[in-house]
């Protein structure tokens, strides 16, 4: 049953890679999610942790319910909702938990989450994370933040721009929510992608051309 269990929420967040016999990655999302982002600051207008809450579609929330429910009571409990949380703690991690950062157009590398939790409400799963910077990240000039899912399986959307979140934005700083079309993103980005995909097929990464984020210009800080 754990074996099913893991199977079936790994295939569901799209890690294909960690299952035998995995299928190729589908071409449009299976999974949907209305995500919430708040990016914490210190005094100094230091990076701290991205925080981030999910809220996933009913009927992906109803296949974890069933999946995850070992006493078919059709409620998880904190002892079901702690293994929902880990398994998908395990499954994101080599997708760097679908979260990207860049600094002056250069990834950011971030920490993995000490944990993942899980919560169940109005039928719908709900997890929540935070994350920290692996060096310290100071916003000088343009730095984005944004969530996708490079597989394409899960669509994580922010319905609406005050669900991306910067508290206590320093003075003379800028924020915008972007959201490219994803028709512009192709056209401007056409040669680079060719290029990708000659060199290497299977490494072209379109979703993240299309992924909401937020942008924080803070040129002439530092």
């Amino acid at each position: 049953m754990r074996r099913i269990t893991r199977r079936g929420l790994i295939a569901a967040t799209a890690v294909a890679g960690c299952l035998v016999g995995a299928a190729p990655a589908m071409a449009h999302p299976h999974v949907f999610a209305e995500a919430n982002l708040e990016v914490a600051l210190d005094d100094g207008g230091m990076v701290v942790a991205l925080r981030h809450v999910w809220r996933f579609d009913d009927l992906f929330s109803s296949t974890v319910l069933l999946e995850f429910d070992k006493n078919a009571d059709l409620v998880l409990d904190n002892a079901e909702l702690e293994d929902v949380g880990a398994v998908i703690h395990e499954s994101l991690a080599e997708f760097d938990y679908f979260q990207f950062v860049t600094a002056k157009g250069r990834d950011v590398k971030m920490q993995a989450p000490e944990r993942i939790m899980a919560n169940f409400e109005d039928n719908q799963l709900i997890i929540l994370f935070e994350s920290r910077p692996v060096e310290p990240l100071k916003l000088d000039g343009t730095v984005d933040f944004g969530v996708y899912d490079p597989t394409f399986y899960t669509a994580i959307d922010f319905y609406d721009d005050k669900s991306l979140v910067v508290a206590d934005l320093p003075q003379g700083c800028t924020r915008a929510v972007v959201r490219p079309d994803p028709d512009e993103a192709i056209a401007m980005n056409q040669q680079s992608l060719t290029d990708a995909f000659f060199n290497d097929p299977t490494g072209v990464d379109y979703s993240k051309l299309f992924a909401t984020r937020l942008e924080l210009n803070c040129t002439g800080q530092g």
